[in-house]
């Protein structure tokens, strides 16, 4: 895609999110039209409990930061191990929902992540649901940002949508951008990419990222977890 078209894709993505923050937990917690049959539902918590298991043995601890943090289902759970928390995300409708579920202690910052720069080293860097939002043209422009905001030992924990993921509410209408409806019927195009995990890893190896990727149980989600791969030595 031309720069311009990128542009104009992730501001509608940006609208999306203002405009769903009312009826984004709905689909977290399958409430109402996000309702799962019986089955389906206990693989898709099933599945939540696994990724509360994984980030519990990445045990976030230090100075973290949450970037398109979202309306706060997973700040407060990164604020039971941080010892710092910093929370950024673009919209400012879904960062009230996350005070009012974060509880004091945690620093909310209102930037679009393409353009905010981290204001110190963190010791770990977490983001759910917001890689599959970034289009391939600016991959390496956030993984140079996520670099710029670690310490040199610095960890990264993310969660998406897998490959298998839950199709509903969403078309897909060109190579990674997807149409999003919303309980009001309005539209947006989006961006939306997936991965295996084996894709994930190759891809962020050529971006200097040593991520081990995998799947929940149930294929609901993919999550990875790593460090910026250490420079290999002189002469080689």
């Amino acid at each position: 895609m031309h720069s311009s078209a990128i542009d104009e894709l992730l501001s509608q993505q940006r609208r999306y999110y203002r405009a769903r923050a009312p009826e984004y937990d709905d689909w977290w917690f399958r409430r109402d039209r996000y309702a799962l049959d019986p089955a389906a539902e206990e693989g898709w918590f099933a599945d939540v409990a696994a990724l509360d298991a994984e980030l519990h043995r990445f045990d976030p601890t230090g100075d973290v930061l949450e970037l398109a943090a979202g309306t706060g289902i997973w700040t407060s759970r990164l604020a039971r191990y941080a010892d710092r928390l910093t929370a950024v995300d673009a919209s400012p409708e879904v960062l009230e929902r996350n005070r009012a579920r974060s509880g004091p202690g945690v620093d909310h910052v209102v930037a679009d992540i393409f353009a905010w720069q981290p204001p110190r080293p963190f010791d770990a860097c977490f983001f759910a649901f917001w890689l599959s939002h970034v289009p391939r043209e600016r991959a390496a422009e956030f993984w140079e940002l996520v670099a710029r905001a670690l310490r040199p030992d610095g960890r990264v924990f993310l969660i998406d949508n897998a490959r298998a993921g839950d199709p509903r509410h969403t078309v897909k209408i060109a190579d990674e951008v997807a149409r999003r409806s919303l309980a009001d019927g309005r539209e947006f195009d989006i961006v939306k990419r997936f991965w295996s995990p084996a894709e994930l890893e190759q891809e962020l190896a050529g971006l200097g990222w040593d991520i081990g990727a995998a799947e929940t149980p149930n294929r609901h989600f993919l999550y990875a977890s790593g460090a910026r791969a250490p420079d290999p030595p002189n002469g080689v």
